[in-house]
């Protein structure tokens, strides 16, 4: 899991948001779309690797993805979430 100090200090590279941990039974959602191709990323690519986790932002528009306990903090790399992902 990632670092709770890490999660503390980081914020959206693009907004400078504060960002938060979203709740396992959403990443079970946006990882289900992933497994049936149809997910993409802020880029419009098509995401493929499942999430380990995921950083929602403040706003509630983008969720960055956590793989390998990494956080991927890419503007390109952000998923777009709407309300149904809640």
């Amino acid at each position: 899991m990632v670092d709770k100090e890490l999660l503390d200090i980081l914020c959206c590279p693009e907004t400078k948001q504060d960002l938060t941990l979203v709740e396992a039974s959403v990443i079970a959602k946006i990882n289900h779309l992933i497994k049936e191709g149809r997910l993409k990323n802020r880029a419009g690519e098509t995401v493929r690797e499942p999430l380990d986790a995921g950083l929602l932002r403040e706003d509630r528009t983008y969720l960055y993805p956590i793989r390998e306990d990494i956080p991927i903090m890419l503007i390109d790399e952000a998923i777009p979430v709407d309300g149904s992902f809640f």
